[in-house]
Order: structure tokens, then sequence, then C-alpha cells
């Protein structure tokens, strides 16, 4: 997201990442909203990844339609705190409608739900209790999908919780670093 070129495919993302990743591992990934199809297709085949943290995750198959998609995303718009009404409102402008629209092309189809039972290390699914594009349900159900899966909501957040709610996240994050033997944030 922030970028105006061609979304690659999902395949082809997760493959980027696996080249990039340094060392042996182990390592955490986290991904936020549309970027957790990614990190599970990562953890479904890299056996460095210890643990998934997927925050916020998208393409609840109810919103797949522009319509269903569109007014989640305006229910939950509303409940982001105002000072963050701009820097939504910036990150779409830079991203522009079309490169919004390939993105969501590309994502909306990947069945997260159907990969995580192939994904065999712990997932923890994490969601505001005020996100629309991540309701109770699907995140409950992605994470009863993963075999060892866990479900984390903080209250009052909305789906913008890595900006709004920075200190659950990072108290999460480093508890899931000192769970699962990982050393540095940046493996």
């Amino acid at each position: 997201m922030g970028l105006r070129k061609p979304v690659p495919p999902l395949q082809t993302l997760a493959d980027q990442v696996i080249e990039h990743l340094i060392g042996k591992g182990p390592v955490l990934l986290v991904g936020h909203s549309q970027s957790c199809q990614v990190v599970a297709a990562v953890a479904e085949r890299d056996p460095r990844v210890v643990a998934v943290v997927l925050l916020g995750p998208t393409t609840d198959p109810r919103l797949r339609r522009v319509g269903g998609l569109a007014g989640a995303w305006l229910r939950t718009a509303v409940r982001e705190p105002m000072w963050q009404v701009p820097r939504i409102l910036a990150q779409w402008l830079s991203t522009g409608p079309r490169a919004m629209a390939a993105l969501w092309r590309r994502a909306a189809p990947d069945r997260i739900d159907e990969r995580l039972p192939r994904v065999p290390v712990p997932v923890t699914v994490v969601r505001g209790t005020r996100d629309a594009l991540c309701r109770a349900d699907w995140a409950a159900a992605l994470a009863d999908a993963a075999p060892r899966g866990r479900l984390v909501q903080i209250d009052g957040a909305a789906h913008m919780t890595v900006q709004t709610h920075a200190d659950e996240v990072a108290a999460l994050l480093l508890g899931e670093l000192q769970r699962w033997g990982t050393d540095s944030a940046s493996r």
C-alpha cells in the first residue's frame, strides 16, 4: 500500500518476503490487513517461521463485493480516532484508486481461511473490537482454522491498531518474540 505500481500475484509477494528474510531463523512474521495473506503464504512454506501474528486480517468472503467492502470500510473509518483520518486519506490519495483496486483484486480471492490449516506454527489473530473490516466472527474463524491459533481482541480499536493502539500491539509482539524464542524483530 502506498505505491502506484502494479501489484504482483500473492505467491510472488510471498517469494519476495522469503528471499529477503535474513538468517536461519527463528522468524516471527507480522501482517496487517491485506498483508496477512502474504504472511500466511510465507508461513506455510518457510521453516524459519516459528509464529505468525495477523493484525486485522481482511478478505472476509462476505466483503468481496464492492458494496459490502465500501460499507465496512466506511463503518470502520468513522470508528477510528479523528487524528487518524488525515493519515488514512493521505495514504489512499498517495496510493490512488487504481492501485487500491488492483491490490484488492489480488488479495480478495485468496482464501486465508483455507490456507491457515496448513500453517504449522502458532497463529495469533488480532482485531480491534470496533473493526468492521475484520469482524469478530471472521477473526474467530481464522483463529479456529489454524491448528495452533488463538484470538486476541484490543478493546476500543478499529482497523488501524498498529497506529492507534501501538502500545498494546508492541506489548503483544514483544510477548510473542519472547514466547517463540526469537531474539530480534528484524530477523
